[in-house]
């Protein structure tokens, strides 16, 4: 492992450009989706007083809709960024994506009608989506060997992280400053990391940048053979595990407040459904590491339903609660992470970001239509609405991932002379 940072050539002014090393590409990768996570995942902690604002004068169905098209807007940027990461580096675009979530940040904070804020979301997520796929993939290239799994989680860690900021903040901010100030904030920290995205300089390793494949060509190379199998897994596995997570994340708060607890304590499951999905992440990237992605994925799918399950089916108490959502935020997270870590370790080194681009575009299909359909849910049926649906979604989770893992399992090893053209199994 080379240095922190690397003095790079000397520019005409003298002053020295810096690369970053593994270990430093990985952190400021992961800084990169802190400030993700805080964007995304602020508009839960936000639900309650929109509700109450009647300057806005927004409903639970358009409040859905509002917390669903920041995953539209993100799927964009999924698409837009990988296809420009490849041609003009995973580092420019990354740091392109960070100014264009801080500008949609702050263009919420100044909204008054709820179309404003649609629009000002939309723009967030385009950022958020260029941002996720170029930081997962830059940090998955600098991992150490047999360590994929630890250092997704590690940069993916920053999404539930800013999530817990968002939370922790909304608790002392918003009782004084109300709504707006959070997407203050969350502008300014933005920028903050932007200046130092754009200080730095990042190298790709040799077997990233080694192949005369065109985008294209890396796509239609990830479903030849049988890999068309394991990319549909994958797929829908990513899909009905974040229509559960994300929309847990915007509705969570606002369902447990029903359900008769304070907004204090409704902000304090949210915290507990990020913080919980960040500590236990680390102990089942471990586990990953050891005996394989995709079966820990199965594990962390069954800690998602369990946690549902008991909060429709359990007492109605803020200890028990507690652990269930506990149990939602170490499951919803950590399958996503190992869903995509189970993908990256099926395909050569140059595809990692071509098969990250999909499976995110179908992560974010899945976080659009998760708020979008809570919101539904919750208009019909309330909290119990809200929680039947995301079991229903857990389950199908459940079902494809086991999918997934024998799909992994039995696919076939390629020869040396198909890494160039086809995915590259362990």
């Amino acid at each position: 492992m080379n240095s922190p940072v690397q003095t790079a050539r000397t520019g005409r002014s003298g002053s020295p450009r810096r690369f970053l090393s593994d270990k430093a590409v990985i952190a400021i990768c992961m800084l990169v989706t802190v400030m993700e996570g805080y964007n995304l995942i602020v508009f839960g902690s936000v639900v309650p007083l929109l509700l109450t604002d009647t300057s806005l004068q927004i409903d639970e169905q358009t409040t859905g809709l509002v917390g669903g098209i920041v995953y539209a807007g993100a799927l964009i940027g999924v698409l837009v960024g990988t296809a420009l990461a490849d041609r003009h580096g995973r580092h420019r675009i990354m740091a392109l994506a960070a100014a264009v979530f801080a500008l949609g940040s702050a263009l919420a904070a100044l909204a008054t009608t709820p179309e404003f804020l649609g629009l000002a979301r939309l723009i967030t997520g385009i950022g958020v989506g260029g941002a996720v796929t170029t930081a997962m993939t830059l940090a998955r290239n600098h991992a150490p060997k047999q360590r994929g799994s630890l250092v997704i989680t590690i940069t993916m860690a920053g999404v539930p992280l800013g999530g817990t900021l968002a939370a922790v903040f909304g608790i002392f901010l918003m009782p004084l400053w109300g709504w707006r100030s959070m997407f203050w904030l969350g502008a300014g920290m933005t920028l903050v990391i932007l200046a130092v995205l754009l200080y730095v300089r990042v190298s790709e390793p040799a077997e990233v940048r080694d192949t005369t494949l065109a985008p294209a060509q890396k796509f239609t190379a990830l479903f030849q053979g049988r890999g068309w199998i394991l990319v549909l897994f994958v797929a829908l596995a990513a899909v009905t595990n974040m229509v559960t997570w994300l929309g847990l994340n915007v509705w969570l708060a606002e369902s447990m407040k029903t359900l008769g607890f304070s907004l204090t304590q409704a902000l304090i499951f949210a915290f507990t459904l990020t913080g919980a999905a960040v500590v236990g992440s680390w102990f089942t990237a471990t586990a990953a590491d050891k005996v394989g992605p995709a079966k820990i994925g199965i594990l962390c799918a069954v800690l998602t339903l369990a946690g549902l399950l008991g909060i429709l089916l359990g007492p109605v108490s803020m200890g028990f609660a507690l652990v269930s959502v506990a149990l939602m935020g170490i499951g919803g997270h950590s399958t996503q992470n190992l869903i995509n870590a189970t993908a990256t370790s099926a395909v050569a080194p140059h595809s990692r970001g071509t098969i990250l681009g999909l499976t995110n575009s179908m992560a974010f299909t899945g976080s659009f239509l998760g708020p979008v359909l809570g919101g539904t849910a919750f208009a019909a049926g309330g909290p119990a609405g809200i929680f039947t649906l995301y079991s229903v979604s857990a389950v199908l989770c459940l079902i494809l991932c086991a999918g997934l893992y024998l799909a992994h399992k039995s696919a076939h090893r390629p020869t040396g002379a198909d890494l160039e053209a086809a995915p590259a199994l362990p």
